[in-house]
């Protein structure tokens, strides 16, 4: 439908496809050279997108960290940090998440339609909450986003997030950093569930790079003739 973003889906795994591990500590998948790296990707696009479940579990401040990333981005005429924006389906949101409160930046939400009003009053001003549909379009949402300026998006989850937009389609670009560990719990959050995606054994991706750094690896993947080499 219509124009949209360029959509670059990224996240880091274990060896067995687990995003995290079930205990309250956030389990550290990356390492300081792909940190570096994904704070540079954020520097690169316009806004970042993650789901609800995201911001309960992690509080992200998805934000671009080393200054000079954030002074070239004022030089260019952009705002020094990327819009952020949230898909939030039937539950709350707490406004005291870092999501809304750090980062002077555009924070918006797409809600479904039965949460907007109540998560329009209880986020107040911290963002501006969209009706998303019932569910959430990401069709739409994606339109809406273009209409507001944002050329170049970047996902980072959680795991619902990643299999809705990859098994519609909507993801033109794939990062996975794959961490030398395996997690190995059925309790744990997957890279993606169960879905019908666009990719199976007679459709392959296309590897566009492989790359290591240090203890993990970076696969690259066009998904779409959208791709951007």
């Amino acid at each position: 439908m219509g124009e949209r973003p360029y959509v670059l889906l990224s996240c880091a795994m274990s060896l067995d496809g687990y995003l995290d591990d079930a205990t309250d500590q956030r389990l550290m998948l990356s390492n300081s050279e792909d940190l570096d790296r994904v704070d540079a990707m954020r520097a690169g696009c316009d806004a970042i997108l993650v789901g609800a479940n995201t911001i309960r579990r992690d509080n992200p401040r998805l934000m671009v960290r080393a200054p000079e990333r954030r002074e070239r981005r004022a030089e260019r005429g952009l705002p020094p940090l990327p819009a952020k924006v949230a898909i939030v389906g039937h539950g709350d949101i707490d406004p005291d998440a870092r999501f809304f409160t750090d980062g002077d930046t555009d924070k918006i939400v797409y809600c479904a339609t039965g949460t907007a009003c109540r998560n329009r009053e209880r986020l107040g001003g911290r963002a501006e909450v969209v009706d998303g549909g019932e569910p959430v379009d990401l069709a739409l949402a994606l339109h809406d986003l273009a209409a507001r300026g944002v050329r170049r998006l970047l996902v980072e989850g959680g795991s619902t997030i990643h299999t809705t937009f990859l098994a519609a389609g909507l993801v033109d670009e794939l990062q996975l950093v794959i961490a030398p560990f395996f997690v190995g719990d059925g309790r744990a959050p997957r890279f993606v569930g169960d879905g019908h995606f666009p990719w199976d054994s007679g459709h392959r991706a296309t590897v566009v790079e492989v790359r290591q750094m240090d203890d993990v690896v970076l696969l690259r993947y066009a998904l779409s003739d959208r791709f951007e080499g």
